[in-house]
């Protein structure tokens, strides 16, 4: 365990083995479609932000094209839409794997949080019939991930969720579900 003083607080670092935890535990709850309890590994204040722009220079969600830029309030709200309300778009519903790799901590701190950077690979197949418009045919979605995470005396918690989708300023289509 490490600790930095952030702004005269100090900050508790994760170790790479406990930053690995939470990632991977995060994608088998996505996995999963345990999306509520998901919803437990964000701060109050966190956002769950998909930028449009991957060009290195998106470092301010409220200045620039975002795909999802989601508080508290909206995360429960699309994970409500998903799980508990007829949405055509996810009948079936989709199945997903995802893979993180390359996961490093910075040894400073952001904002009073620690920042975990990951590679992350998702899988995602929504079963249906070949008369189905792209169903029954696998998606891949490659990106770069930061996470800000702080420890709240329990447990590591996500205070951001910044996933920088490599093909993010092409198509996408029927992103309803978590990525």
């Amino acid at each position: 365990m490490h600790s930095l003083r952030d702004d005269q607080v100090e900050v508790r670092l994760p170790t790479t083995e406990e930053a690995c935890q939470l990632l991977y535990f995060e994608a088998r709850l996505l996995d999963e479609r345990r999306y509520e309890e998901w919803l437990e590994l964000f701060t109050d204040d966190a956002y769950y932000w998909l930028p449009m722009h991957t060009d290195g220079e998106t470092s301010d969600p409220r200045s620039h094209i975002s795909i999802i830029y989601d508080d508290a309030e909206r995360r429960a709200e699309r994970v409500y839409r998903t799980l508990h309300t007829p949405v055509l778009d996810q009948s079936p519903p989709s199945r997903t794997v995802h893979f993180v790799s390359n996961v490093e901590v910075e040894p400073a701190t952001v904002e009073g949080a620690a920042r975990v950077w990951c590679v992350q690979l998702i899988a995602e197949m929504r079963p249906g019939g070949p008369s189905q418009a792209g169903l029954g045919e696998p998606r891949w979605f490659a990106g770069r991930c930061e996470y800000r995470l702080r420890y709240d005396g329990e447990a590591w918690k996500m205070a951001l969720k910044k996933l920088a989708l490599l093909d993010s300023d092409r198509p996408l289509y029927n992103l309803t579900f978590l990525l």
